[in-house]
């Protein structure tokens, strides 16, 4: 059934701006409050065929759009506030568009992160959802990818690799192949690739504990060799201590999948922290804590030059590509 666009906000957006600021999506702008806070701001975009598949399902379309703007606000220690998206549709569909809202309602009431305002718009092309997501930390006290030192152990949440390996599967690659009697652990790798997992509880963590941090959404690789390169430092890393999960373990024992491709896959949105080695403890705990795990997987050195990844006998392996790259 299609609708005018002032009826479709109505109907499926207006019950997502529950912050008094949205005034209940019937202006043209919104009011965030600072809190004598330092306001913190991420904008990602998701584009169908790029970002998403065009079967995907409308839900996990809108937690992915909503949650990896949230995993940049973990990175940074910063609590969500809220957020405006844009909605470019083809066509104006309910069958769509309420699992879209509805889902994209629970994360805001789950995370804290109300819908403030938007647009949206018509386009002949691909389905795409972009998101400006607010936070808030206190004064002076955002992370930055800046500020790494060498000695500082490198950290990073959850398992890598997952994602590109769900990826695969739904195009029907290899990993499918090899898993094909493993149904369980491929709908895992998949909801991985569909539906990230921010660290948002682990924000306060990161504020208190690192010294500098960035979300994981390119690639292990080449998102560390990017905070290396602003901290003005390099890494030393064993592959051995990346954290991988019990599918990627089996499927890189088996190889069926090399360790570049893990490390380089991208979508994994899990948090990679400089953390100094008096603070490793703390970190690790605070994890936990927050319902995660966290990892220490090597240690950040001297000098400046992308971090090395070393194989079992301690030599660097030579990548082909550190990361995805959408040009």
């Amino acid at each position: 059934m299609a609708s005018s666009e002032d009826d479709l906000i109505a109907r499926h957006f207006k019950p997502l701006a529950m912050d008094p600021g949205a005034f209940g999506l019937t202006d043209d702008t919104a009011i965030l409050k600072a809190l004598g806070q330092d306001i913190v701001i991420t904008v990602d975009a998701i584009v169908e065929g790029v970002h998403f598949l065009p079967d995907d399902p409308p839900d996990t379309i809108a937690r992915k759009a909503l949650r990896v703007n949230l995993s940049d606000l973990a990175a940074k220690g910063a609590e969500p506030a809220g957020f405006v998206m844009t909605l470019a549709l083809r066509e104006m569909h309910d069958a769509w568009l309420a699992p879209f809202a509805k889902a994209l309602g629970e994360d805001a009431m789950h995370f804290g992160c109300p819908l403030l305002g938007g647009d949206t718009v018509s386009t002949p092309g691909p389905l795409s959802i972009s998101i400006t997501a607010f936070g808030r930390v206190p004064e002076g006290k955002m992370v930055r990818r800046h500020g790494a030192k060498p000695g500082d152990l490198v950290m990073v949440t959850g398992t890598i690799g997952d994602a590109t390996l769900g990826l695969d599967i739904l195009k029907g690659g290899p990993i499918a192949k090899a898993m094909a009697n493993d149904a369980v652990g491929m709908a895992a790798l998949i909801d991985r690739y569909r539906v990230p997992q921010p660290c948002n509880a682990f924000a306060n963590a990161v504020r208190e504990y690192a010294h500098a941090a960035m979300d994981v959404s390119d690639g292990l690789a080449g998102d560390l060799a990017k905070l290396c390169s602003v901290s003005g430092v390099s890494a030393d890393i064993p592959l051995a201590d990346v954290p991988l999960s019990v599918c990627a373990k089996g499927l890189l024992a088996s190889g069926a999948v090399g360790i570049e491709r893990l490390i380089a896959g991208g979508d994994d949105y899990e948090v990679l922290c400089a953390v100094p080695q008096r603070n490793a403890e703390r970190f690790l705990a605070a994890a936990l804590a927050a319902g995660t795990t966290a990892a220490a997987i090597g240690a950040f050195t001297a000098g400046i030059g992308p971090p090395r990844f070393l194989d079992a006998d301690g030599k660097p392996l030579t990548l082909r590509r550190l990361s995805y790259s959408h040009f």
